[in-house]
């Protein structure tokens, strides 16, 4: 196999109480990627669609994370990269993560799969980095592994996979305005009350206890940010009334993905989950805000060949 055409997907990271280390999938919504193999040596991005991005490999985070693999792998060829990009930068749902994690997974798919998917995020957090200015994995994750996943340390690199009850959906509402990751990390407060701190690390316990037992009620009352939610959220117009309203409407629970502008919220069941989606268009659409919404099941396989 000499080229490869793949679906890069679309994650929230965050997951409310899980600030940088918890994450998941989404399905059918991503970055589509072809990569093919060149006799010539090196890493060149030959065509981009969709917003307007570096052709420069060193400034492209699909190929900084493509150039921190071949320098390991030093294979006897290089490679040639597409990027058709769906998901906008700075829409809160790993974008620069897509790319990242994409031209990595494909390159190892025509080398014969030489690297596992923790090495292979280790090399797309070379390309996070570039668009975040730091290496952090809770977007990647997710992406390559498939389903939700928990970064347990950066160094040395360990990623959990956590199991996904069947009947989880989740609905995400994006607001076409943009905010910046360095502007939403600088809001976050340097120091935090203990009493907050019980609170928040109770919460990621509970949850994944939750994923793992399919207690769906304990999954809700664990969906809760006491840390950074209230601080990113005045950043996001009528992210209160999103969130009230989808909960009236029976979400599970309501957090921004990843540092925003973007809304989630996880459901049991498609049903209830299309219910939240129409419950979040109604409060957009008496706004002169542009959005999108999409409702999708978790992605438990993570990036898919078309």
């Amino acid at each position: 196999m000499n080229e490869i055409k793949i679906l890069s997907p679309a994650t929230v990271a965050n997951v409310s109480c899980g600030f940088d280390v918890l994450g998941f999938c989404l399905d059918n919504i991503g970055d589509e990627m072809v990569i093919r193999k060149t006799k010539v040596k090196g890493i060149k991005i030959t065509k981009i669609e969709g917003y307007n991005l570096p052709f420069e490999t060193e400034l492209n985070v699909a190929g900084v994370s493509a150039l921190a693999m071949i320098n390991d792998a030093n294979p006897d060829c290089g490679f040639e990269i597409e990027i058709y990009k769906k998901i906008k930068p700075g829409s809160g749902i790993g974008s620069s993560a897509a790319s990242a994690a994409g031209s990595v997974w494909a390159m190892n798919e025509l080398l014969g799969k030489p690297y596992n998917a923790t090495q292979l995020t280790a090399f797309a957090m070379k390309g996070e980095a570039l668009a975040s200015g730091s290496e952090h994995a809770d977007n990647l994750a997710p992406a390559l592994f498939g389903g939700f996943t928990l970064v347990k340390s950066t160094t040395p690199l360990q990623i959990l996979e956590i199991p996904t009850p069947s009947e989880l959906y989740a609905t995400i509402i994006h607001p076409e305005i943009e905010i910046k990751t360095a502007d939403s990390r600088a809001i976050l407060p340097k120091k935090i009350e203990l009493k907050n701190a019980i609170t928040q690390w109770a919460n990621v316990g509970s949850l994944i206890h939750a994923m793992h037992t399919n207690d769906y009620n304990l999954l809700s009352n664990s969906l809760n940010d006491v840390i950074v939610e209230p601080h990113r959220s005045k950043l996001i117009p009528h992210f209160d009334s999103v969130k009230s309203e989808s909960l009236k409407t029976g979400a599970l629970g309501v957090g921004i993905s990843g540092s925003g502008p973007s809304i989630f919220a996880l459901s049991k069941g498609k049903e209830k989950a299309e219910a939240v989606a129409q419950a979040m268009k109604n409060v957009y659409s008496k706004t002169n805000i542009n959005f999108n919404v999409y409702v999708s099941k978790i992605n438990t396989q993570g990036m898919k060949i078309i």
